[in-house]
């Protein structure tokens, strides 16, 4: 544990903790926990029912905990007592293969071995989710400048 999320916690005011995991359809799934419980989170891990979030489990599987990462925590902005933490899921001690974060670290590590390192970035895109009476101006198309528009 490099972080204690109940001192930072108490240093920025925070009284909640979203413990948050991505689910194989690139949902984010969170509980809400208290800072009170954030100890005991920290070191076992907040219960999720892994069947019930898109992980290719039935309910047959154990329950899983998302064991927060104290690295990654952020202070939401719009909501200062409140703050954010990836967890890694785990089942019964072990890793949980499928989990997108446990994929993501796998092949991180898979890449160090080889010699690489992965720079990764976003790339935003935009779409229109409705018919317009006229067509988005793209960048490659700039929109027809008011002297060459003819008027009705």
């Amino acid at each position: 544990m490099d972080k204690s999320l109940a001192e930072f916690a108490k240093a920025h005011g925070v009284k909640y903790f979203l413990i948050n995991f991505t689910d194989l359809s690139g949902v984010q799934r969170s509980k809400l926990v208290p800072a009170a419980a954030i100890d005991e989170m920290q070191s076992a891990g907040a219960g999720f029912a892994g069947f019930a979030a898109y992980l290719d489990m039935t309910p047959a599987y154990p329950d899983m905990f998302g064991v927060p990462d104290a690295a990654s925590v952020v202070q939401l902005p719009w909501r200062p007592e409140v703050a954010w933490v990836a967890s890694d899921l785990m089942i019964e001690g072990a890793p949980v293969a499928q989990a997108p974060r446990v994929v993501l670290k796998n092949l991180l590590a898979r890449a160090e071995a080889a010699g690489y390192r992965l720079k990764p970035g976003s790339r935003p895109n935009t779409c229109c989710s409705r018919p317009m009476a006229r067509p988005c101006p793209t960048p490659m198309t700039p929109p027809p400048s008011p002297a060459t528009t003819s008027r009705p």
